[in-house]
């Protein structure tokens, strides 16, 4: 556990180090802050240091592993139905945690002022997450082409993005960039790459990849849909 910390130490700091400079260098030759106001920024980059390597270090330690298992474990069960729930039921709950899509979501109900309310706003997104980790979940099991399940559902978010309220369209998919991250990602990885394991003469890389891009279409189709029944 000890070499696995200072991995993610050396690994965070690497991260997070060249903001910090940047901000520094910044301070001294630009900005120039009140001290009070870089010492917290200074305080907060030590937070943030030590939240991101106890965050990576428990991803590693148990999320990574458990998620494979439990994408291995599931094909076991012979139950389609079941795996897709459980793509789904995966992909919500971990998107509906994700702080860059709780922060957008407060940000949105903030400058909409009140006309979209953050907590709906999570949920919504977080159902096209687990939606689409769903329907990639079934090319992984079924095999079909990847090119083929892209085309379809970037073509129908295209047509959206031209018939949806405009309004709506940079906050679909700013929706869309920031649910795959430091928590859905891994988990939805190791999912995908659990289930491609155990299905014989399959490829990892060729099947248990790819389940990002189509997790982020989610949230964009659901936001541009939202914006047209409105």
């Amino acid at each position: 556990m000890l070499s696995l910390l200072r991995l993610k130490l050396a690994e965070t700091l690497r991260a997070v180090g060249p903001l910090i400079g940047v901000v520094c260098v910044l301070q001294i030759l630009v900005v120039g802050a009140s001290p009070g106001a870089f010492l917290q920024f200074l305080a907060g980059s030590v937070l943030v240091t030590a939240g991101l390597m106890l965050l990576f270090t428990g991803i590693d330690f148990g999320i990574l592993p458990m998620g494979r298992f439990i994408g291995a474990a599931l094909p076991a069960r012979k139950s389609l139905s079941l795996l897709l729930a459980v793509g789904f039921a995966m992909g919500f709950a971990t998107t509906a945690a994700e702080p860059d899509v709780l922060v957008l979501a407060r940000q949105a109900e903030v400058e909409s002022r009140g006309t979209l309310a953050a907590q709906p706003l999570v949920y919504l997104i977080a159902a096209g997450v687990g939606l689409f980790v769903a329907v990639a979940l079934l090319r992984v099991v079924w095999g079909f082409s990847m090119a083929w399940q892209l085309t379809v559902v970037y073509s129908v978010m295209i047509v959206l993005s031209l018939i949806a309220p405009a309004q709506l369209v940079p906050l679909a998919y700013d929706a869309g960039s920031v649910t795959t991250g430091v928590l859905t990602g891994p988990v939805v990885l190791a999912l995908a790459l659990g289930v491609s394991s155990v299905l014989a003469g399959r490829s990892a890389v060729a099947d248990g990849f790819g389940l990002l891009g189509m997790a982020s279409a989610g949230p964009i189709i659901v936001l541009l849909l939202l914006g047209l029944l409105r």
